[in-house]
């Protein structure tokens, strides 16, 4: 597994860890319970992800051989699948991009 996909990985599971906290604040009635998981979702976000995907970015420009996502594409389809459940799907965003 390359250092890309490592990345990409532990920003992906960083990323979902936030959208439990949202979700758990969503879901909580108990109001101190609320702003702290509303309070982790926000300290993880500025102090880790935000930082990882940064230096993720900073990979890709340097090795572009890091762009995993992008490789993943150019991949024939009967192997795209397996690439992306490794990977996380891509974003509703960049799917509608696609499919114009």
């Amino acid at each position: 597994m390359t250092v890309g996909i490592k990345m990409h990985q532990t920003l992906a599971q960083c990323e979902s860890v936030v959208s439990s906290f949202k979700t758990f604040a969503l879901d909580t009635e108990n109001q101190n319970a609320k702003q702290m998981y509303s309070q982790l979702a926000q300290t993880m976000e500025q102090q880790i992800v935000n930082p990882l995907r940064n230096r993720v970015n900073q990979l890709e420009q340097e090795e572009p051989t890091y762009k995993v996502y992008q490789q993943n594409m150019q991949q024939s389809p009967g192997t795209q699948g397996a690439a992306n459940s490794m990977m996380g799907s891509p974003s509703s965003a960049q799917q509608k991009g696609q499919k114009k």
